[in-house]
């Protein structure tokens, strides 16, 4: 067994906010059994927001800068971070060489990237294409080095996350204004900028309209050009908000965490909102590996909806009714 403490970890996961949220698991473990060790986070630059949200991350290096600077300069920088072990959670050929060229002592990744033959020398044998394995377990994978004997269950992995805690932000004051009433706030996160399968416009549109009958508050979310595809299905309703474009993340991870229900497909913002601990209705294909199974959001008040035919690039057949009842169950 590796011990952890007084070593500088890096943990490289240098994509998506979804797949950082289901990695940041891993650093509140490392923590837990090595409380002496510094966790250092390589990720994207629009993700930062997500990893400073949690406190056994000590440092956050974001790509994009070193991206910027030369092989040379890349490794030198590593160097002077003084990292002792690297774990290659989402496997980047170009990392890995800089990695490797810093003289790290221990270079953690899978043996299924055949480069990491040439720049890791720990191989973890696992495939996530072909496991059964939640992504989140996944990531556990790469910490059997460091003593651990079995995967955790998710109900564990969520238990990890309570620490998570959206930053203390100012919104929009119009914005603001809408969350002082009592009317239960639901979110419909509609797109995913192409990451998964999303659900019809026309079904979200038909959503809202049944939720502001009842008294709901709805808030459209996403980026700019998402709102600009969408904001002729919004129901044009004083109980109904577009809030498209309006927000940057550390804005919408507060956003979320004031509200009560999030529904969207496999997207950032729907792992947020399990986390925070809103009740989260995800909206998945049946089809392996973008199922549920594998990409669920971790909290205790997630429901997964899944289309009933086995067609991987259509969720239409979810029903609007079985969406409202997951909304409005208690």
């Amino acid at each position: 067994m590796i011990n952890l403490n007084n070593k500088t970890v890096l943990i490289s996961r240098v994509d998506s906010i979804g797949d950082v949220v289901l990695t940041l698991p891993i650093c509140v473990w490392i923590k837990e059994i090595f409380p002496q060790c510094k966790i250092v986070f390589l990720g994207n630059t629009y993700t930062k927001p997500v990893i400073s949200c949690i406190p056994q991350v000590d440092e956050i290096v974001e790509w994009k800068n070193l991206q910027s600077i030369s092989f040379q300069d890349q490794v030198s920088f590593l160097k002077k971070l003084k990292v002792d072990v690297c774990l290659h959670v989402f496997p980047k050929k170009e990392i890995a060489q800089i990695v490797k060229q810093a003289d790290i002592d221990i270079r953690i990744g899978t043996s299924h990237r055949f480069f990491h033959w040439f720049t890791c020398n720990k191989l973890l044998n696992f495939s996530r294409k072909k496991s059964t394995l939640h992504e989140s377990q996944l990531n556990f994978e790469l910490l059997k080095p460091f003593g651990l004997k079995s995967t955790p269950s998710l109900d564990e992995i969520a238990k990890m996350m309570q620490n998570f805690s959206a930053p203390d932000i100012d919104l929009p004051e119009d914005l603001k204004s809408t969350l002082q009433d009592d009317k239960p706030k639901v979110i419909l996160h509609t797109k995913s900028q192409g990451s998964a399968v999303e659900w019809p416009i026309e079904k979200y549109t038909v959503l809202a309209n049944q939720l502001l009958e009842k008294g709901y508050q709805i808030y459209y979310t996403g980026t700019e050009e998402e709102g600009k595809s969408i904001r002729a299905h919004i129901p044009h309703h004083p109980n109904c908000i577009d809030t498209t474009g309006t927000m940057n993340l550390y804005q919408l991870i507060y956003f979320i965490s004031k509200c009560q229900t999030l529904v969207a497909c496999s997207t950032g913002p729907m792992h947020l909102s399990g986390i925070l601990g809103l009740k989260t209705i995800g909206l998945f294909s049946s089809i392996k590996p973008i199922h549920p199974g594998r990409w669920s959001a971790l909290g205790k008040k997630v429901t997964n909806l899944v289309s009933p035919h086995l067609q991987p690039k259509t969720i239409a057949a979810i029903e609007v009714d079985d969406v409202l009842g997951a909304v409005i169950k208690a």
